[in-house]
């Protein structure tokens, strides 16, 4: 199955219980028409890399997870190359899970910096 992960280029590098580590080239698909990493580029890397650690957290026989909330303040642009979103679980709940996603480029300067709820969420279980 294609996902937005492949159509952006995103690669899941590191995922332990506390932090997850993914990467994005900075190229045609993740760019706005001024030639810019896209806002949006950066949040669904950021929502990625929630989600992976969140449902790592989880008993995926009987729980998953989905995105709640998510916010984003871009800080600086880039308009080439690759960033890396480091996130780290602020809040390891039964129902939510908070993290908080650093995006940086390759000279580790913040490019963006973002926070995501997830909500988990029991399978119904047919009887």
């Amino acid at each position: 199955m294609k996902t937005i992960l492949d159509a952006l280029g995103i690669e899941i590098v590191e995922v332990s219980n506390d932090k997850v580590v993914a990467t994005m080239p900075v190229h045609d698909a993740t760019k706005q028409p001024f030639g810019q990493l896209h806002g949006g580029a950066s949040v669904v890397l950021a929502e990625t890399v929630a989600s992976v650690g969140s449902w790592n957290l989880l008993d995926m026989e009987n729980e998953y997870a989905v995105g709640l909330e998510i916010n984003a303040n871009h800080i600086r642009v880039k308009s080439e190359g690759t960033v890396k979103a480091t996130g780290f679980p602020i809040h390891k709940g039964k129902k939510t899970m908070v993290w908080e996603i650093k995006i940086t480029d390759e000279n580790d300067k913040l490019i963006c910096i973002s926070r995501c709820t997830v909500a988990v969420i029991k399978k119904n279980k047919a009887k």
